[in-house]
C-alpha cells in the first residue's frame, strides 16, 4: 500500500479504517473486535478512533483488537498507526492531557501515534497546542493534528506554532469530511495544506455508503470490475496528499476497500467523475458530520 509522509517524516498508509459508531453497545463488542482483527489480518495498519465514539467505547474495542493481534504475533506495535481525538470541551491545557491518558488506557497503548483536536471549541488553540507539545515531550503522543478546521483556523494555529518555537513539531494532519459530494476542501483548504506537506485525512469518503448507488460511478466501475463505492474511494485516494479512513465492518467490504486502493483511474474516468461531481468554483463552509 502507498504511504504518505507527515511533516516530521513519519509515514502512514493512504487507506485506513474508521471506527465511528463502534463501541456503542456491549452486545456488539465481540463482533466489532472480530471485525477489527479481520482488518489487521488483511493488512490494515491505520485505525482512526476518538474518545467521542461510543463515549470511549470505540477506543476500548480498538484496544481489545490490538491487544489480541499483538499477543498473537500478527503484527508488531511499530507497524500499526493509531489515531485518536480529544473532545473540544476537554481540550484545555490540563484537560487534553487527562483525556489523552484516558484514551491511552482504553487503547492499551503507551503512545498514540497521532492525536487530534476533534473540532474547535471554547478553549483557545494556544492552550490545546501547549498540551499537545507536553504530550509529545512526555512520549505519550508521536504527532499531533486537528480535525474539522478550515484555512483561517490553520493559519491561526500556524502563527501560534511559529511564536512558540517549542521544538515539538507542527500540525501533522487535518481530518475533514471529503468525498465526491463534498469537494469544498479543494477550493482553498487542500491547496493550503499541500503547500505545507500536511496530509488531509478524509472521513466519510463514500458518504457513509450513499455513493454506492450512484449510476455514473456504477457505470465506470462495471467496466473495471469495481463497485460504485470502490470508484468513489479510489477517486479520493487518488488525490495528492489525501488519506482516506472509510468505516467497514464485513470482511467483504474490508477487502473491497483494499482493492479500491489499488485501482488507478484513467484520465477519461476522472473527467466523467468531474462532470458528475464538479469541483468547487467558490469557497464554501467546511462540511462536518
Amino acid at each position: 500500500m502507498r504511504n504518505l509522509e507527515l511533516p516530521d517524516g513519519t509515514t502512514l498508509p493512504v487507506l485506513g479504517l474508521g471506527t465511528w459508531r463502534m463501541g456503542e453497545a456491549s452486545a456488539t463488542r465481540d463482533a466489532e473486535v472480530a471485525s477489527l482483527r479481520s482488518a489487521i489480518e488483511l493488512g490494515y495498519r491505520l485505525i482512526d478512533t476518538a474518545e467521542m465514539y461510543g463515549d470511549g467505547g470505540a477506543e476500548t474495542v480498538v484496544g481489545l483488537a490490538l491487544a489480541e493481534a499483538f499477543r498473537g504475533g500478527e503484527v508488531p506495535r511499530e507497524d500499526m498507526f493509531v489515531v485518536s481525538k480529544v473532545y473540544p470541551h476537554n481540550a484545555s491545557r490540563r484537560g487534553t492531557v487527562s483525556a489523552c491518558d484516558r484514551s491511552r488506557e482504553r487503547l492499551g497503548l503507551d503512545c498514540i501515534d497521532l492525536y487530534l483536536l476533534h473540532w474547535r471549541g471554547e478553549h483557545p488553540l494556544a492552550e490545546t497546542l501547549e498540551a499537545m507539545e507536553s504530550l509529545m515531550a512526555a512520549g505519550k503522543v508521536r504527532s499531533w493534528g486537528v480535525s474539522n478546521l478550515d484555512v483561517a483556523d490553520l493559519q491561526e494555529l500556524e502563527a501560534i506554532t511559529a511564536r512558540r518555537q517549542a521544538g515539538h513539531g507542527r500540525c501533522a494532519v487535518n481530518q475533514v469530511y471529503y468525498s465526491l459530494t463534498e469537494r469544498g476542501p479543494e477550493f482553498s483548504l487542500l491547496p493550503w495544506m499541500r503547500a505545507r506537506s500536511m496530509p488531509l485525512m478524509a472521513y466519510s469518503p463514500i458518504d457513509q455508503g450513499s455513493l454506492a448507488a450512484d449510476d455514473t460511478l456504477a457505470e465506470i466501475g462495471q467496466a473495471r470490475g469495481l463497485t460504485a463505492a470502490q470508484v468513489a474511494l479510489a477517486w479520493v485516494i487518488s488525490r495528492p496528499g489525501v488519506v482516506a479512513i472509510p468505516k467497514a465492518s464485513s470482511v467483504a467490504h474490508l477487502q473491497e476497500n483494499l482493492a479500491a486502493e489499488r485501482a488507478a483511474l484513467s484520465e477519461h474516468e476522472l473527467r466523467l467523475i468531474d462532470s458528475r461531481f464538479p469541483a468547487p468554483k467558490k469557497k464554501t463552509r467546511l462540511s462536518m458530520i
